[in-house]
């Protein structure tokens, strides 16, 4: 496939600690309900999965916000849950309810039965992500994604979203060697899924494990960590002859950063729990970090979000300016935009980290 040429590569470059002119800016969800756009076209596809599944309704959504906004990435519109639905878990969305799966997987016979999906029931993705290329036309990159096997499992267990996880730590807990057996399967069906999305023409992937911070010390690096693990040694480094950053979220996680530290990846990103400047010095150099700005943020006045993206930006400290590999700062919020967030909102956050980050790289006046 012939894309083309990338006009603006300051996500990438800073994804591999290079200097770059500022500090570039993408949101997590930023193709979602805060958009009219977006209700418009979701109106269209009537409903969720509608949308996620059709190509040309994904490609639209996901160039919204891109059009909106002076971003620095793009990310596929789509689900972290699209792996399990391949296994045949039957996920649905409910208006105004979040996904369900019509059969959980919370018996030792369901376990047995699971099976690495067949990558053609996930062809949509592929096609969505070729076709999200395209559009871009080269104006900024596209990051594909997946949920983490943990996150995964959480939802697979429990059938949907929970506020005390009490099923899927249940068999955590109890029956060990059949969560370690969801795992795995989970963990090498999210590598060949992200592997696809790249060879489809994703230039950085991120894994989203979204649930790992409700684990128990020790439960985290056993059941969550340690699959993450197995995802990224599975990814490829390289498509085309460039090298393909690999972006992990843990939200809650920042109790882990240290060990989080070792994984193989190039990014880091962090929820608003974690002090930037404190996240530099953990990973040394390492990493670069992504983050975090609390999302709720974005509902204040537009002075008090000039304040606060300010502060996250001098709580990371002096940019790198040199040559050759240095931290560096990739600015998002701490979780997903809320559906709530007004879109003039979004526009304030943008202008003052491409502003604030570019004062910060200038030489002082004589």
């Amino acid at each position: 496939m012939n894309f083309a040429p990338l006009q603006n590569d300051t996500f990438l470059r800073a994804c591999r600690r290079l200097a770059t002119p500022y500090t570039p800016v993408w949101l997590m969800r930023q193709a979602g309900r805060y958009l009219p756009e977006y209700r418009a076209t979701r109106a269209r596809a009537g409903s969720f999965m509608g949308l996620a599944t059709n190509v040309d309704y994904a490609t639209e959504v996901t160039l919204q916000p891109i059009d909106r906004y002076a971003l620095d990435a793009a990310i596929l519109f789509s689900d972290i849950l699209t792996v399990p639905d391949a296994m045949g878990l039957g996920l649905s969305f409910a208006l105004g309810e979040g996904p369900r799966f019509a059969t959980p997987v919370r018996d030792e016979a369901a376990v047995r039965a699971l099976r690495m999906p067949d990558l053609e029931k996930l062809r949509y993705v592929f096609d969505a992500v070729t076709s999200i290329r395209k559009a871009l036309a080269g104006r900024v990159p596209l990051i594909g994604f997946s949920g983490s096997p943990w996150t995964l499992a959480c939802y697979m267990v429990e059938g949907a979203g929970s506020d005390d996880y009490r099923l899927v730590k249940t068999m955590m807990y109890s029956r060990p060697d059949l969560m370690h057996r969801i795992l795995e399967i989970n963990a090498d069906s999210v590598a060949a899924y992200l592997n696809a999305q790249i060879d489809a023409g994703a230039q950085a992937v991120m894994i989203f494990d979204s649930w790992g911070g409700v684990l128990a010390d020790g439960a985290f690096q056993e059941f969550s960590l340690a699959y993450t693990a197995r995802v990224l040694r599975q990814l490829k480094r390289e498509h085309g002859g460039d090298s393909i950053p690999r972006i992990v979220f843990t939200k809650g996680g920042g109790l882990w950063l240290g060990e989080m530290n070792g994984l193989d990846c190039e990014v880091l990103g962090l929820d608003w729990t974690v002090n930037l400047g404190r996240a530099r010095a953990a990973v040394g150099g390492q990493k670069a970090l992504q983050g975090n700005l609390d999302p709720n943020v974005l509902f204040a006045q537009p002075q008090q979000i000039v304040a606060q993206a300010s502060k996250v930006l001098h709580s990371f400290g002096a940019p790198h300016t040199g040559a050759g590999h240095g931290p560096t700062h990739i600015f998002n919020l701490g979780h997903g935009i809320s559906q709530h967030t007004p879109p003039e909102h979004v526009q304030v956050l943008v202008e003052t980290v491409h502003e604030q980050s570019r004062s910060m790289r200038s030489p002082p006046s004589a």
